[in-house]
């Protein structure tokens, strides 16, 4: 199905609101692959974005699901960091939230999909059993999982998947690792892990991290991917749902780096380095989707007073080359550069 795309263009499902169906739409219509982020959605909210979608294109589009680990986390240190963070929310005029544990609603959101016959399903944070997989290929859908090493890729190719989704280094967002412990494993540049899984693994190949040009996608595709995923190169684009504060935070001075962190949602992420990642950066515990509930309203008061010190501004390394261009003139742009780049 990845053969059939007008051009190898994928365009990342943003969990937060970040990935609308209107930004999925125009990727679509455009001739590249326009996702839905399922995460932090209810199943109700979800079901929504899909009927917008098909209401809006009739090409093919894909929805991501989070897949739920095992909520193992140190209660003590939960608790220890909630304290620290207390002043932070007083200071905004707000509350903490409760740092539960849930499974993002798993069960209804694979209902949903295959209720749906979404034509392309991926997930994140882990692989499905052979039995979703293969549900869910009987349902019509092709099956995607995001792996960031060799490993992951054989676990998930010996489930069933249609295809990887490597995910290198470079890449904004949470890693998709998965495991959330902290026996960390050596990570990947994109071009590295693409060739170390080609030489292992006859599956198709997506690349994903820091791509933002037409000439970095004729670069992942010659080193062995079928398409490239872009999620970065798509934030200022005026279909995305990117916060006014965030879109502003993506081109000041003031930002000058990005870093891989867990103060946030207690899962290693990168983005833009703020004066809340330098403060938390090393208390936070290994606590997901605790910390990531704990924080949810500290993040939304920011993002309502205008202030980014105190968001998770999500973005991979090469953020200071995204652009303010409706998305169907971006698939346009990088389509041009691959060509270019093709005929040199």
């Amino acid at each position: 199905m990845l053969d059939t795309l007008k051009y190898p263009i994928i365009q990342a499902p943003m969990a937060g609101g970040i990935s609308t169906p209107a930004l999925a739409a125009a990727v679509s219509d455009a001739g590249g692959l326009g996702f839905l982020a399922g995460g932090y959605k209810t199943a109700e909210g979800l079901a929504e974005d899909i009927q917008k979608v098909r209401q809006l294109t009739s090409s093919r589009f894909g929805v991501n699901i989070f897949v739920p680990g095992p909520s193992d986390a140190d209660e003590d240190a939960i608790a220890a960091y909630r304290l620290k963070l207390e002043r932070e929310a007083e200071c905004l005029g707000t509350v903490l939230g409760n740092p539960s544990a849930d499974d993002d609603e798993w069960n209804r959101k694979l209902n949903l999909v295959k209720a749906e016959r979404v034509p392309f399903v991926s997930f994140t944070f882990g692989c499905p059993s052979k039995g979703i997989i293969q549900e869910l290929q009987a349902n019509g859908s092709f099956v995607i999982v995001t792996v960031t090493c060799v490993e992951e890729a054989k676990m998930a190719a010996d489930a069933g998947a249609d295809a990887l989704c490597l995910q290198g280094i470079e890449a904004g967002g949470h890693r998709g690792t998965f495991s959330n412990g902290t026996d960390l494993q050596e990570e990947y540049g994109l071009l590295v892990l693409l060739r170390l899984v080609k030489q292992e693994l006859g599956i198709p190949l997506i690349a994903a991290g820091g791509i933002m040009d037409g000439r970095a996608i004729a670069a992942v595709i010659a080193a062995g991917a079928c398409a490239a995923q872009l999620g970065t190169a798509f934030l200022l684009c005026p279909e995305s749902g990117t916060n006014p504060v965030y879109r502003e935070a993506l081109a000041s001075p003031r930002f000058t780096s990005t870093r891989i962190t867990r103060a946030f949602t207690g899962r290693r992420a990168r983005g833009l380095v703020n004066d809340f990642m330098e403060a938390y950066d090393k208390e936070a515990p290994a606590a997901y989707p605790q910390l990531h509930h704990m924080t949810q309203g500290l993040r939304k008061t920011a993002a309502q007073n205008g202030n980014p010190e105190y968001m998770s501004l999500w973005a991979g390394q090469g953020y200071r080359l995204a652009q303010p261009l409706p998305a169907g003139e971006l698939i346009r742009n990088l389509t041009a550069q691959l060509l270019e780049q093709n005929r040199e």
